[in-house]
């Protein structure tokens, strides 16, 4: 990965690549802490799920990522909505069922990076973030 002095003018000004760097520099902060990648950017047809990661002791953790350029407006968490919420829910039981995922401790968490025009970026980190709206398990 580029250094983010190098390409913070390009990510600002192009909220895919945002989100797509945001979603790698969330990942690279959990494999140094051990985590393993199950998938990324994981697909169904109710929704997206940005990161499942294993967690050392095996649990199975479902990650949505906000990329911001800042929060005048509003907290990157408040993106984190009902609908959010069922549809990641909805993906994440597809995946429980399509890998067989069943005697796994599950988790959704939440990841928000901030970027401004200068300075590291901002990290922050919130485990058990939401309940399922429902329960994965079919």
């Amino acid at each position: 990965m580029l250094p983010l002095f190098l390409i913070r003018r390009r990510l600002l000004a192009d909220r895919r690549l945002l989100g797509q760097w945001g979603e790698r520099f969330c990942e690279a902060r959990l494999l140094r802490k051990g985590w393993r990648t199950f998938a990324k950017a994981y697909k169904t047809a109710d929704g997206e799920i940005d990161l499942v990661m294993v967690e050392p002791d095996g649990g199975i953790v479902f990650i949505e990522v906000k990329t911001r350029a800042g929060e005048d407006f509003a907290p990157a968490e408040t993106a984190i909505d009902y609908k959010k919420k069922l549809r990641m829910t909805c993906t994440a039981k597809q995946m429980i069922k399509k890998y067989n995922l069943f005697d796994r401790p599950l988790r959704f968490d939440v990841a928000v990076i901030i970027i401004r025009t200068t300075g590291k970026p901002e990290f922050r980190y919130y485990q058990n973030a939401f309940k399922p709206i429902f329960s994965p398990i079919p």
